[in-house]
């Protein structure tokens, strides 16, 4: 679109525009629903978009007199569709799921709300977000670096969203990486605070779940956070102190690969660690086995709990196959509880020893084709998270701060991500070391077919 301003445009510099009164929040949201509706059909990224509400709520909020205040003023974003948005369906992506409208923001979204964003759209998931791709009865999302990609799963709408520049900020959750894989696969900054940091959102999956930002900079993913953590001071960041960084690029489980150019982006962090002052240290600790078949146990019997929401008769043959196993682990007592304890009470711990920061893969392999891949068995998609996406639960088990950032490209140019892990408490470190690392070697923030400014 020709004369656009703020389209591609940080959210940060939005906020600050809005704030300093050289952009109208009117025309800024103009802006990006024209966008949306110029290249959004391809992409998937949304199930609905609030064109005619979300200009309406721009008008009342330049009337608001605290406008001058809002860390988030005029900032359009995107909200993935398994939280309540007032007024509209919550659909997370099944056809099973109730069609009655929202009462109310869930607290996560009211906090963005009050912050001054304006939510423009409802984005894909898959069904029950149980999965790492995207692909439902409401479409399948792509991946703006690559169309024939999936953008990740299962914040995939939201990811695709920012690494587009339809929005420069967006919602999701991640329970077994769910912002930590789009964030990698579509090259951009994904965060999952730890336990009790963002009100959390039912089903938490046994405490796993958790909301966070995704966003194309480290600052703004911060702001994000702050926002939905109600805690101006994560926004606020410095230079880290020196750190102790473990390189580690051991799969969860042993034998399972680990591609070797998501390898290298961890190895190529250490030269660079170095040269900011920090120590970059070999972590060839191994996972203990119990974790691995605990994750995936875990998985399935979230499987089983979210599927007691909806009309299980209209799930889709993935989703019913998930289902049916986390029952039969249900009746067998195998719902891996004690997994769950022990990793988060000390085994986590153990694991870390005296590292302030683990750095690691994202996807162990390259990021799968936007498929039907729903359509597809129990088996198949089992395969396909263990193979691919392995790395990501454990700090979602652990109830630890984790994030994904880009890191150095494939040959192709597609993202590979990279993700930094720190102890509860840590979400401020965590920020300002990936920040120090994105201005030593910044990154692409919009997909190149989809660069706006």
């Amino acid at each position: 679109m020709s004369g656009a301003k703020w389209t591609g445009r940080s959210a940060v510099e939005i906020a600050e525009a809005v704030r300093g009164g050289t952009a109208d929040p009117r025309e800024v949201v103009a802006e990006h629903i024209e966008r949306i509706q110029e290249l959004a059909g391809p992409l998937g990224a949304f199930r609905r978009v609030r064109g005619h509400e979300a200009l309406a709520e721009a008008e009342e909020l330049a009337a608001r007199p605290d406008l001058a205040e809002l860390p988030l003023a005029g900032v359009p974003v995107a909200v993935k569709d398994n939280v309540d948005v007032a007024g509209e369906q919550t659909r997370n992506g099944s056809a099973g799921s109730g069609e009655e409208l929202n009462d109310a923001d869930a607290e996560v979204v009211a906090r963005l709300r009050a912050a001054g964003a304006i939510v423009v759209g409802l984005t894909n998931v898959p069904e029950l977000c149980l999965t790492g791709v995207c692909d439902s009865p409401y479409g399948i999302a792509r991946n703006p670096w690559d169309l024939a990609l999936t953008p990740g799963g299962s914040s995939g709408g939201s990811a695709a969203a920012v690494a587009s520049a339809l929005v420069p900020l967006a919602h999701g959750n991640d329970g077994f990486g769910s912002l930590r894989i789009p964030a990698a696969c579509c090259g951009l900054v994904g965060f999952k605070p730890g336990t009790d940091v963002v009100p959390a959102t039912e089903p938490t999956w046994f405490g796993l779940s958790e909301n966070g930002p995704l966003a194309a900079t480290v600052q703004d993913a911060a702001t994000g956070l702050a926002v939905m953590a109600g805690d101006p001071d994560l926004a606020r960041l410095g230079e880290p102190a020196p750190l102790r960084v473990g390189m580690s690029v051991r799969p969860l489980l042993a034998g399972l690969p680990v591609d070797r150019r998501a390898a290298a982006a961890v190895h190529d962090l250490a030269p660079l660690l170095t040269r900011l002052g920090h120590e970059a240290v070999v972590h060839d600790r191994p996972y203990p086995n119990w974790l691995g078949l605990g994750a995936l146990r875990t998985w399935y019997a979230s499987a089983r709990m979210s599927a007691e929401r909806v009309d299980a008769s209209r799930l889709q043959r993935n989703t019913r196959g998930l289902v049916a196993v986390g029952r039969a682990l249900e009746a067998a007592h195998l719902g891996a509880a004690g997994s769950r304890a022990r990793w988060r009470h000390t085994g986590a711990a153990e694991f870390f020893g005296d590292l302030d920061v683990l750095a690691l893969p994202a996807l162990t392999t390259p990021p799968p084709r936007a498929e039907r891949w729903s359509e597809r068995g129990a088996v198949r998609n089992t395969v396909l998270s263990v193979r691919t996406y392995g790395l990501f639960a454990a700090w979602n088990i652990a109830g630890w701060p984790a994030m994904s950032i880009p890191a150095v490209p494939r040959p192709d140019g597609t993202p590979i991500g990279v993700q930094l892990v720190a102890r509860p408490g840590r979400e401020k470190l965590l920020l300002e070391l990936a920040a120090q690392l994105e201005q030593a070697r910044p990154w692409l923030r919009h997909a190149p077919a989809y660069r706006a400014a």
